[in-house]
């Protein structure tokens, strides 16, 4: 994977999309890696994707060129995730399978995960199935950016056990969430972590 997550990070903001998509854009015109360019273009469509500018992500995806795994990784989640933005789950679910696909063949564990826990959104049936292939696939990992998956990892299977009616299960996960993020996490996952606790918490009656 030529472009480094903590860059993105820096230049993504999912609150202001289309300040991420000006930034972004900005950034890939300046790039002179022809593979992280492309990466970057990718980010271009998730941020009009975000946008609800549907058409106008897939037009950026099929200008991407696609010549490593990273890439086509990148390439086939933003696909899933304009269909599943789109309402349309079912469309998006060959996309993360092609990503889970294109990142695990290549050891690139960060973008296996991410397109593992797209799954578990578009299918909420198979969640519980495709959120233990993202732990799994963290076995092993020791990048600090990519093991900050397991934070939200922990929190999506609290949130969908609270739904459920699970709650002392749902505590565990959240306090699970709240390890990660002390671990791993930025200070406004612990925030949400510990909104989430109390919350799940008050709902079973221990608040």
């Amino acid at each position: 994977m030529a472009l480094a997550q903590t860059r993105l990070d820096d230049l993504w903001d999912f609150s202001d999309a289309a300040g991420s998509e000006a930034r972004l854009r900005a950034a890939a015109e300046e790039e002179t890696d022809a593979a992280t360019r492309a990466e970057l273009e990718t980010q271009v469509a998730r941020a009009l994707g975000l946008q609800e500018r549907f058409d106008d992500a897939d037009a950026t995806l099929d200008a991407v060129s696609i010549e490593d795994a990273a890439v086509a990784a990148r390439a086939a989640l933003e696909r899933g995730r304009v269909r599943n933005s789109a309402g349309d789950a079912g469309a998006a679910v060959p996309y993360f399978l092609a990503a889970v696909d294109a990142a695990s063949g290549s050891g690139l564990v960060f973008l296996q995960v991410d397109a593992l826990h797209m799954l578990a959104i578009a299918e909420p049936d198979q969640a519980e199935a495709w959120t233990s292939a993202a732990f799994r696939a963290l076995d092993g990992a020791s990048d600090q950016r990519t093991l900050r998956w397991n934070v939200s990892l922990h929190n999506n299977a609290g949130w969908r056990l609270f739904e459920a009616g699970r709650l002392a299960e749902a505590i565990a996960e959240f306090e699970a969430a709240r390890d990660a993020a002390t671990r791993w996490g930025t200070p406004q996952q612990v925030q949400w972590a510990d909104e989430a606790l109390a919350e799940a918490r008050e709902a079973l009656g221990e608040g």
